[in-house]
This record gives C-alpha cells, structure tokens and sequence, in this order.
C-alpha cells in the first residue's frame, strides 16, 4: 500500500480495493490441511522465550470522539518467558480482525492463512525488571504488524507494549466479538487530531502500567496477568516508538510526558506541538530514499532543528515505506502484483537491519550499552542497509 500525503498512512493489506480486486492469487506452491495457503513470520533470534498477553482496557476519563462513550483499547504485552512449553502461539491477528482484513482486500487473501506469532499466550514472565517500550503502528494497520521486530526486543530482554487506537488502527478486535475499522481522514487537521488521540492513548496504557505494577486490575476483563509480569515491569526505563504515524504519536507522547527516556520514529511524518516545540531527550528518525524526511517531508526539517537532545536521521537502502513492518516479510508470500510499498530491498536484510538498529537505539538510552556495532552512526560492516544522513 503506498502512503498517501501528507499522512504516510499504512493502508496495509487494505485501501486501493479497485486494484486488489484485479489480483488473482498465485497457484499455491503446497496447502495446509485446510486447504489455505500457509505464510510465516521466522521467530526472533535472542536467547528468551517470548510471552503475551492481551488486554482491554478502557478509559473512562476520556470520550471516544469517534464513537461516544468511553475510550476503549487493545494492547499486547510481549515480554521474556520463563517457560513457554505446551502454551498456544497467539495468531498475528484474531479471526474477526483477519476476517475484517480480508474482506477489505476484496477477497484475494480468502486463499491464505496469515500467521501466528511466535509468543505463547499467557506464558509466566521471565524474573527480572526490564525496560519497557511502547509501540504505535501506522494509521490503517494493526498493533501486530510489527510482530518480527516486538518479538525480537522481546526475547532481548524488553517489555514490547502495542497498542491499537480504534478507528484509526486498521480493525481492532474486541472481546465481545465487535470489530472497529479505521475511517481514514479527508485533511491534515484530521491526522493532527487523530495523533493527539494516539499520544493520550499511548499516556492512559503508560498509566495503566503503573496500576498493574502496583497490583492494580489487568483491564476491564476478569482475566488474570501472567505470573511474573507486574514484577518484570521497570518504569523507571521507558522508551517509545512506532511506525508512520505511529511515530508521530511517539513524538507526541514524549511531549505531553517525561517519562518516556527516548522515542523512535520509522518513517513517519510528525504531526501536531511537538513539531515546533521539539524534545529534549533522545529521538531516533529512520527514512527511505523515497521518503528523504529531512528534505521532502513538510515537518521534519522543523521538527529536526527543534530536537535539542541526542538525535539521528537514519535510512534504510531501497526501502520502501512498509519495509520497516512484518508487511516486507510477508509480500513476498503473497499473491504478486498487491499494491505493498516493500521497495526493493530483500525482506530478510530489511529485517534484520531494523531489528538491530532499533534494538541498539534502546539498548543505549534505556540500558546504557554503548553502540559497538557501530549501527547509529550509519556505519555497521554487518547492517551496511542502514545509513547515516543527519546527527
């Protein structure tokens, strides 16, 4: 899916649905037992197991400006698992979301079965306190679509917490059954508003965090946390990044809230106060050549003079925007010709690099270990992907 300006939305798998609808499937190499095409997602490479759990939550405090009532949310804790033997993988999405997905591609997906995650549900936390990062994914997409590199900072030793802003995520999921879908915005006034949603979003699960850390209720279900999490829980070393506008509203976070030590933006276009008043803490950007943010993007040239922390401008090598996403590892499974933004990078050097280079960005402000490999200064023999444009 191209992004679309000046919103870089991550219509993934969805919008464009004249064109998807001319795309017939390839004959499937081999089928499962259902008759579907199965597609994968390879597991992270560190040494933990991966858990989570998912919560609903609602904040009662603010008005959905979509729907009325309440805000509600979903979110997904990924963290280190002490034992995850005999424990169900969670699926990439839930049926209704992948249902939802599906039938906003008009059809051509109906032959494939999209994956599970590789984090078993509810597996007991890992002992020890880890960093805590929160995640946003692109306007139009899930909180899942960014499973390969969650799962990967997970089995590093972080909790990964994803977050989906209903009505702006691309279907959410609730436990009732209910699926809400993205509306999509007509003017850069709308995406202006719609991040600020995200940035109180991402605050309340910020907050909520505190709550179960404290011994507080896990959301509005009966359910219990894994055994473990509350403990694993140190929000004393918060971090914040996302994809698109994702990373717009982990900018716009770190500006409403200073307990978030350091944000990462993967190619996505900053949006709202933050561009003008900057941050003080440290701010990753990662861009393509297509997107070029510090010359052909209308804010981050502001957004950049007014960063007065530790800052980077990184680009990944013929990328393309949804090559920061599980979307470039997944298109390549897919029926050709869908219209995914991937560029022409391979799927496994698009991932591993972003993998790294996010994991060190972190690593750094959030664990205080020292860039060795030498990734955010664009100048890694093992990512040679990652290049430095601005610091």
């Amino acid at each position: 899916m191209p992004p679309v300006h000046p919103t870089r939305r991550s219509l993934v798998l969805g919008g464009l649905a004249a064109a998807a609808a001319a795309v017939a499937p390839a004959p499937p190499a081999y089928a499962s037992a259902s008759g579907l095409v199965p597609v994968r997602l390879a597991g992270p490479t560190g040494p933990l197991p991966v858990g989570a759990v998912e919560l609903h939550l609602v904040d009662r405090s603010r008005t959905d400006p979509w729907a009325g009532g309440p805000r509600e949310l979903m979110a997904t804790v990924a963290y280190p698992a002490a034992e995850v033997r005999d424990r169900p993988l969670l699926p990439w999405l839930s049926p209704g979301a992948e249902r939802a997905l599906k039938a906003r591609y008009g059809g051509v997906l109906d032959g494939y079965a999209l994956p599970l995650t590789h984090s078993a549900d509810r597996a007991p936390a890992r002992p020890g306190r880890r960093p805590v990062l929160l995640y946003s994914p692109g306007a139009g997409s899930d909180r899942t679509f960014n499973t390969l590199v969650v799962e990967e900072l997970a089995s590093r030793g972080y909790v990964v917490v994803t977050v989906d802003h209903p009505h702006d995520s691309g279907e959410v999921e609730f436990p009732d059954g209910r699926v809400v879908r993205s509306v999509g915005e007509d003017s850069e006034e709308e995406v202006v508003a719609a991040v600020a949603v995200r940035a109180a979003d991402l605050r309340f699960v910020l907050d909520h965090l505190t709550v179960l850390a404290r011994g507080g209720a896990p959301g509005a279900g009966p359910g219990r946390l894994p055994r473990g999490l509350r403990g694993a829980l140190d929000l004393t070393r918060v971090g914040a990044f996302g994809h698109s506008r994702g990373g717009a509203a982990a900018a716009a976070l770190m500006d409403l809230d200073d307990r978030v030590r350091a944000g990462a933006d993967l190619d996505g276009t900053v949006f709202g106060p933050v561009v003008g008043r900057g941050l003080d803490r440290p701010f990753l950007l990662m861009d393509t050549a297509g997107h070029d943010g510090l010359v052909k993007d209308p804010h981050w040239p502001e957004f950049w003079r007014n960063l007065r922390g530790w800052r980077r401008c990184l680009r990944l090598a013929d990328a393309g925007h949804l090559s920061f996403t599980d979307i470039v590892a997944l298109a390549p499974q897919l029926p050709p010709g869908l219209p995914l933004d991937v560029g022409t990078v391979p799927a496994d050097r698009a991932v591993a690099a972003v993998r790294a280079t996010v994991r060190a960005f972190f690593d750094l402000w959030l664990r205080g270990r020292p860039d060795t490999g030498r990734l955010l200064r664009g100048a890694s023999a093992r990512y040679p992907e990652i290049g430095y444009i601005a610091g």
